[in-house]
């Protein structure tokens, strides 16, 4: 069965019709051609596929596309659109908070959505939002050190 789905992602408008068990992640991804949303295991465990949903980290994998019809979505593209590297991002770079970059997207949106709920977090509440993620190159450290950098940067 077919559904319709409107959606802002990124800031641009969408309307689109799509099969009715169509994730989210899918969608994004073969749909609206967001492929920075990657998808791991499918299952919600590794983060890999975090979006921000009318401003909150949600997993894209666990939701249907129909499930976010009338919200706003941004995905990773959608932290530059002037282009160049947001502060979060620009402190991954300094810090080497990645390496491979597949789970680095999910965590860049978790991250965001963590710095706008509380703009100076402490490594414990920086730790505890990566517990949801799987990276297996980076042991973490720099990331939160990256987050730690970026909460220090002025907005």
């Amino acid at each position: 069965m077919a559904v319709a789905v409107y959606v802002v992602a990124n800031g641009r408008r969408y309307r689109e019709t799509v099969d009715d068990r169509t994730l989210l992640s899918d969608f994004l991804r073969h749909t609206l051609g967001l492929t920075g949303t990657h998808v791991g295991c499918e299952h919600g465990v590794c983060g890999a596929c975090t979006v921000l949903l009318d401003g909150s980290a949600v997993r894209s994998c666990l939701l249907l596309a129909g499930q976010a019809d009338g919200c706003e979505i941004t995905t990773v593209e959608g932290l530059t659109p002037n282009g160049g590297l947001n502060a979060l991002q620009e402190a991954f770079r300094v810090c080497h908070g990645l390496q491979c970059g597949f789970c680095t997207p999910g965590i860049l949106m978790a991250s965001t959505d963590l710095l706008e709920r509380f703009p100076r977090p402490s490594r414990v509440q920086i730790e505890d939002m990566l517990s949801g993620h799987l990276c297996r190159c980076t042991g973490y450290a720099s990331i939160v050190d990256a987050i730690e950098r970026a909460s220090r940067e002025p907005a």
